[in-house]
């Protein structure tokens, strides 16, 4: 199954039923009846207040489940319809919940000496979610992994071979799983602080899905030693893409955008320099377009996105969204969102969050 494989809307509205489509006002059944796609992305809410909201292709919000605190990442099972949102680093929870109806959300907590990186990804049965974790006084990386046939307990853990997982993802054999390894030192007790900027060990590793086995290791180059890898997205044929985060001088052009696959070595994008400069060398997100070839990534710092073809590497559109935030595949090129509440189309009274998930 392929990570990017979604319910269309009519799956959507059939497994979703009465009793959930019942709830919904008429203006949300006419926006779920018009749409071809259905996302689903953390908001902070005008009173403050944090939610989860499924949302339509032209951005229209469908309908929302409360969070205690802010999310960041998501993650779709598509074998169950099960979708988790993760708190923001150094937060403790993640919610799971099924979009298609009214059950009651599980909630579940990092265990102690662990706090969520704000991503993680469900194996391709569903059976498994794993989730990024930083043992925050080992400063180790850690995936967790807890068992979606049975609320969600936490039943092991594997390291991730890095510092600072962020992304992660699994192949779609579920063999693998593949993180981002950002390289940066954190601990709870000092919040969001970055805590070893001159000594970063940003690296991208594939670990074995059953043993948890280091199966492959790409260590960034010493000149990009300050280049974090963030976030991670498949492509088709096992094709790996990722994008970073810059640490180091602001007026540095570092590479962004990268791919391999495994057995391979990393190739970095050539992006054009005005390109490079228009996104302040951070990359908030990226996403994969199987169907049409295309790369999408944004930039909350630089205001915009780029849409690049996966196959020659090029730029072939930029757009300035200020305070671009979320991306996913859409039925023609991609969603985006931004935290002053838009989202393609349409203009709410939210702050979209950083992530989106085609559900």
């Amino acid at each position: 199954m392929m990570r990017s494989a979604a319910i269309n809307r009519r799956s959507f509205v059939k497994a979703a039923g009465l009793g959930f489509l019942a709830t919904l006002t008429p203006r949300s059944l006419m926006a779920l009846e018009q749409t071809d796609a259905v996302y689903a992305s953390g908001i902070r809410a005008a009173d403050g207040s944090f939610a989860i909201a499924t949302v339509t292709e032209r951005g229209e919000i469908v309908d929302q489940v409360a969070l205690p605190a802010r999310a960041h990442g998501m993650a779709f099972s598509a074998s169950t319809g099960k979708t988790v949102a993760f708190a923001r680093r150094p937060g403790t929870f993640a919610m799971i919940f099924d979009p298609r109806n009214k059950g009651e959300p599980v909630a579940i907590s990092s265990p102690e000496g662990r706090h969520f990186y704000g991503h993680g990804a469900f194996s391709p049965d569903g059976r498994l979610l794993y989730a990024s974790e930083n043992d925050f006084d080992g400063n180790r990386g850690m995936i967790g992994l807890y068992d979606a046939t049975n609320r969600f307990t936490r039943i092991g853990e594997f390291e991730t071979y890095g510092i600072g997982p962020h992304d992660m993802t699994v192949s779609d054999d579920g063999r693998l799983l593949i993180v981002a390894n950002g390289g940066i030192e954190t601990h709870p007790d000092f919040g969001r602080t970055k805590l070893n900027l001159g000594e970063m060990q940003p690296s991208l590793a594939l670990i074995d899905a059953a043993t948890g086995a280091l199966i492959e290791k790409h260590v960034l180059p010493a000149e990009w030693a300050e280049l974090s890898t963030r976030h991670v997205d498949l492509g088709g044929e096992g094709r790996i893409w990722f994008a970073c985060q810059y640490e180091g001088h602001r007026k540095d052009l570092p590479p962004l955008v990268g791919h391999f696959a495994k057995g391979e070595d990393l190739t970095f994008i050539d992006l054009p320099e005005e390109t490079t400069r228009r996104l302040a060398n951070y990359v908030g997100a990226i996403a994969v377009n199987r169907s049409e070839g295309l790369v999408g990534i944004t930039s909350p710092k630089g205001g915009a996105s780029v849409t690049i073809d996966a196959r020659r590497g090029k730029v072939l559109a930029e757009a300035t969204i200020p305070d671009a935030a979320g991306i996913a595949p859409a039925k023609s090129g991609f969603a985006v969102s931004s935290y002053d509440g838009d989202f393609l189309s349409t203009s709410s009274d939210v702050a979209w969050d950083q992530h989106i998930v085609r559900i």
